[in-house]
């Protein structure tokens, strides 16, 4: 009966102590997502064959400003990299406000591919400025991975990768994206508008696995959409394309296609939904 009543007494003594705690924001966040999508378009262009993808990432974020997080998917065919089925990001960064509106975002990515060929991952540093007004949000943003072998041009055609010739062994290459996300919230309703623009500049060819970040050397991504929110759950359905043709890609077949048999684009516009659960 002693120890009980030290027990109690304790806690009720704690009780002020704690409430203050749980009133002050929490040092370290951690927060995830989990989604089924009907494709998963990287920059516009299909990384599971035009098929449906499972994905998922976690974030750990500190107050500071300072976070670190991962995130995977499945993969099929074009979007293997050198024979993985999975997509393995490392992030780390830094997110700072620099005002009441805006905020910018400094880090890296590290695109592992666990199980591929070699000379498979590369890192790409990203830069983000992001800003409200109102209902909108505007996000500018660019990523440059530096050279690499893992984006250089090996192969100068699809043809050169079909027949396992290399016509530049070892080389490195480097790539730049620059992007512009907007979304509008619709008052009075779960629905958030959003549109894209990309524009991607790399190596014209094939790298050491048969793919390439930037298809064509450069090109233009876009989509328009609408996420709708219930709670912890968003559903997005959004319309993908870009400006790659297949008179410009013929020369990368049967790489650069759906199957890599040489037809089918995996390029073309289509419309894309995805359900993606916080938690």
């Amino acid at each position: 009966m002693y120890l009980y009543r030290i027990v109690i007494a304790g806690v009720f003594c704690a009780l002020p102590t704690l409430a203050q705690a749980q009133d002050e924001p929490p040092k370290v966040v951690v927060s995830g997502a989990a989604a089924i999508a009907s494709d998963y378009r990287f920059r516009g262009v299909s990384q599971t064959d035009r098929n449906m993808a499972v994905q998922g990432g976690i974030t750990i974020a500190h107050q500071s400003g300072v976070y670190v997080g991962t995130w995977g998917s499945n993969l099929a065919g074009w979007g293997t990299f050198g024979g993985a089925n999975m997509e393995l990001d490392l992030i780390a960064g830094y997110k700072t406000k620099l005002n009441d509106a805006g905020t910018l975002d400094i880090g890296l990515t590290w695109y592992m591919y666990p199980g591929g060929a070699a000379k498979t991952d590369f890192a790409e540093p990203y830069v983000k400025l992001s800003g409200t007004t109102g209902p909108a949000t505007l996000t500018a943003g660019a990523a440059y991975a530096p050279k690499q072998q893992a984006i250089g041009k090996w192969y100068a055609t699809g043809a050169d990768a079909a027949a396992a010739t290399y016509t530049s062994p070892g080389a490195k290459d480097d790539n730049l994206y620059l992007w512009g996300d907007g979304a509008v919230a619709v008052a009075g309703t779960p629905v958030t508008a959003k549109a894209h623009i990309g524009h991607s500049w790399g190596q014209d060819g094939l790298g050491p696995n048969a793919t390439a970040v930037a298809p064509t050397g450069a090109y233009w991504d876009w989509s328009l959409g609408a996420d709708v929110t219930f709670d912890k759950l968003t559903l997005n359905v959004s319309y993908v394309d870009t400006d790659i043709t297949a008179r410009r890609s013929r020369y990368l077949q049967p790489s650069f296609s759906e199957g890599q048999d040489g037809t089918g684009s995996i390029a073309g516009g289509t419309v894309v939904a995805s359900l993606t659960a916080a938690f």
